[in-house]
């Protein structure tokens, strides 16, 4: 037996002997042409690995597949090859698997919000019907009434929507201005870059609601529970938030500028970037809101603790 082990080695090299330079090219190929496939990104600091056909089969016609094409030359890291997107990497695993499986995860709605957000960024769009169905499945009452009949009403010139029940339907890119949704339960509702200046949501319950680009300007949010929300590039200039609920927002980069937050809870919520100059703060809950980059000039700050703000401190000018 343990001369059987032993010429064991010697019958191997002899095998590959008789394959010869066959052998050796037949493993190359094979190797180049995984490694051709596949792709190391590097997402906000974040490090992934996937394939061309996972980034481009699945949603042909995102910024994804456009990047991996082959039509555009691509820039990597000099050291490991990795391609660098400047997007928060939080939850691209969760698109990577989009594109993988075609299952829309099942998030909590902030996550929801965030990922829809880089849905959006992405172009993935059957993600974000996807994520709109499976927030659609939760659990939620139905809505009376469908978008359809949303611009029907709209087209009279006083609208109202009080106490109406329009939870997880589509109004994005609409023309809502001036319409009075106070008491009304809009949950899960899609106001992307929609047109909502001077609208009243008085007591409203908006939480998880997606305003992203959405135009707030001089709106009233008295009393609203937008708990979850996603208003990052909005326009919230001169609204009135106050005694508003706040708390996980997303106001990345939205116009808050002379906006009423008086005793808004703005826990945990995402300020980043935000213009808040003569914005009135008065008493608002702060802790562990984000504030980086946010511009505070001329805000009012009387009762307010920016110590449970989240550091880096925001831009404080007089």
């Amino acid at each position: 037996i343990l001369s059987k082990i032993k010429q064991e080695p010697k019958r191997r090299n002899i095998f590959r002997s008789k394959l010869g330079a066959g052998f050796s090219s037949i493993s190359l190929m094979e190797t180049s042409s995984d490694l051709s496939s596949r792709v190391r990104l590097n997402i906000g600091g974040k490090k992934f690995c996937t394939t061309i056909d996972t980034l481009t089969i699945r949603e042909p016609d995102s910024m994804l597949a456009a990047m991996f094409s082959g039509r555009h030359a691509m820039c990597q890291e000099s050291k490991k090859g990795y391609v660098f997107i400047d997007r928060d990497g939080k939850h691209f695993r969760h698109i990577l698997n989009w594109l993988r499986d075609g299952v829309a995860p099942s998030l909590s709605d902030p996550d929801c919000s965030e990922l829809l957000r880089e849905a959006d960024y992405y172009q993935l769009l059957g993600l974000k019907d996807g994520i709109k169905d499976s927030r659609r499945e939760v659990g939620e009452v139905e809505a009376e009434l469908t978008r359809i009949d949303i611009i029907k009403c709209i087209q009279s010139e006083r609208v109202r929507f009080r106490g109406v029940n329009l939870s997880g339907i589509d109004l994005s890119k609409l023309d809502l201005s001036l319409v009075d949704f106070s008491y009304a339960c809009l949950r899960n509702v899609f106001f992307s870059r929609t047109n909502l200046q001077c609208a009243k949501f008085r007591d409203a319950d908006a939480e998880g609601s997606i305003f992203h680009n959405a135009i707030l300007r001089e709106c009233e949010f008295t009393s609203a529970n937008l708990r979850g929300a996603l208003l990052a590039g909005t326009n919230l200039q001169s609204a009135n938030l106050q005694d508003a609920c706040l708390v996980d927002c997303s106001f990345c980069g939205a116009d808050l500028r002379t906006a009423h937050l008086q005793n808004a809870d703005l826990t945990n919520a995402n300020l980043e970037g935000a213009n808040l100059e003569g914005a009135n703060l008065k008493g608002a809950k702060l802790s562990n809101a984000n504030f980086k980059g946010a511009n505070l000039q001329r805000a009012y700050l009387r009762h307010v603790n920016l110590r449970e703000a989240v550091s880096p401190k925001p831009i404080l000018r007089y």
